[in-house]
């Protein structure tokens, strides 16, 4: 294309819309269910380690693709290797598909702030919150409908564009969401008993360190980062050539790291003080289900709720914008069409299939979607479910495992930590362990990710 490419202003707005493409729903409220499910202090020393050291080097490849070749996920492998087209190919399907249920579930999210804010009624009864939730989820419109809303606040900030759209918005909601889980954490802190869940997370037990607690680590820090997917390639194409990618990776790794570890002390001294230990089994429905009920027994328990689910707004705002941004780069500078026509025409068949996705929620209304799941036999799942494996347990490792091979062996893993350096402008220390982990060990753990999740069935996300 004849015009200029759009970068970011500054590398402050890169690496917090680049955080921000980090902190997702998953570091919120996937995170502090795997420390309460693998241990807690051992598994926050477990997940810093990898983050550390497979998170991070498989990172800094991904931004190498991108800045070096300034180009969308596909055009980046093109004019590298031709042949490895298909690997962007393979990121921007998976990226589609997220997007489509990310929006229905970012609608979930806009319903309770709503619900928080005009005073937080769930109903009365036993198991009033699940029934809630449940009934809510069932019906065929109203998720919908405000499925559609989180996606037009999304298109709103793709179309202004990179630095006055993403990155402005970003310098914005970052902040906003670290102010709020910090307020959070300090009301969750001040409670009678908080501090046994402190402990929990502090302490360290080296029995309770198994393989099932590495594989749970190595899994959310894979899916927590953004990495395998194609953001960080397209994030890194807007990337001035003077920027040190190193330092920039390690500032992106930390603040979401950062957010993870917050959230679950925001989150774990709560359960502690209100369910005890028994109630650390969390997953998405407890943010949605078990989570109001908590807040509700707290003095105070409508306003954190309105905070937590603000916060949990943010978090998924700025992940959606970053996966739809990828995926309008591609059309943008392979098909030539301005940012709004290549929006408008992604927009329409990501609702349709999050559409099916909110529709089989349920079938308590008779709209279910089953699909075919191969992963543990030939089974019948509904479709959300199969959306969701298709993602978090084969495309994004899979992605991961690409961009591995393909640095380290394919366009070269000297290639890429040239790049790294800026030609000589930055120095890069690690470059010899660097490139031994992108070659040999990341590869390793992505493929024993694989197996664990699509061989044994078990799902990490």
């Amino acid at each position: 294309m004849g015009e200029k490419r759009s970068q970011w202003a500054s590398n402050v707005g890169f690496i917090l819309a680049a955080a921000g493409s980090a902190v997702g729903l998953g570091n919120i409220w996937k995170f502090p269910g795997k420390v309460g499910a693998y241990g807690g202090g051992a598994f926050i020393l477990c997940y810093i380690i990898i983050v550390a050291f497979i998170g991070f080097p498989v990172m800094l490849a991904e931004l190498s693709i991108g800045r070096k070749t300034q180009k969308n996920l596909v055009g980046a492998f093109h004019q590298l290797n031709k042949k490895w087209t298909f690997a962007g190919g393979i990121g921007v399907l998976t990226l589609f598909v997220i997007m489509s249920y990310y929006c229905i579930v970012g609608g979930w999210v806009l319903k309770y702030v709503w619900v928080y804010l005009t005073g937080g009624h769930f109903g009365t009864g036993e198991n009033a919150y699940q029934n809630y939730f449940a009934e809510f989820i069932s019906e065929p419109i109203q998720p919908l409908v405000l499925g559609v809303v989180f996606m037009a606040i999304c298109i709103f900030v793709i179309v202004k564009g990179v630095s006055s759209g993403i990155e402005r918005v970003s310098k914005v909601l970052m902040p906003a969401l670290f102010i709020l889980l910090i307020a959070i954490v300090i009301r969750a802190l001040t409670l009678p008993g908080a501090m046994e869940g402190v402990k929990f997370m502090l302490e360290i037990d080296p029995a309770s360190i198994s393989g099932n607690t590495l594989v749970g680590a190595l899994g959310q820090a894979f899916f927590s980062l953004s990495v395998g997917m194609g953001i960080i390639v397209t994030y890194g194409s807007y990337v001035p050539k003077t920027e040190n990618l190193v330092k920039s990776a390690t500032w992106i790794c930390v603040l979401d790291t950062l957010v993870a570890i917050l959230a679950a002390f925001a989150i774990i001294p709560i359960v502690f003080v209100t369910l005890g230990a028994d109630g650390l089994g969390m997953g998405g429905g407890f943010a949605f289900m078990a989570l109001p009920e908590v807040f509700a027994s707290l003095p105070g328990g409508t306003i954190v709720g309105l905070v937590f689910f603000v916060l949990l707004f943010l978090a998924a705002l700025t992940s959606a914008i970053s996966i739809l941004e990828s995926c309008v780069a591609f059309l943008t500078e392979e098909f030539h069409i301005s940012r709004l026509k290549a929006t408008l025409i992604l927009a329409v068949p990501m609702f349709l299939l999050g559409a099916g996705y909110s529709l089989s929620q349920s079938d308590a209304r008779g709209i279910n979607l089953p699909w075919f799941d191969f992963s543990n036999g030939l089974q019948m799942l509904p479709m959300n479910a199969v959306m969701e494996k298709f993602t978090d347990n084969l495309m994004i490792p899979l992605g991961a495992l690409l961009f591995c091979l393909f640095v380290g062996w394919v366009w070269g893993a000297k290639n890429a930590a040239r790049e790294i350096e800026g030609d000589g402008a930055h120095k890069f220390a690690l470059k010899k362990p660097w490139s031994f982990i992108v070659r040999f060990l990341a590869p390793l753990v992505i493929v024993i990710i694989l197996y664990f999740t699509l061989g044994r069935g078990e799902g990490l996300s």
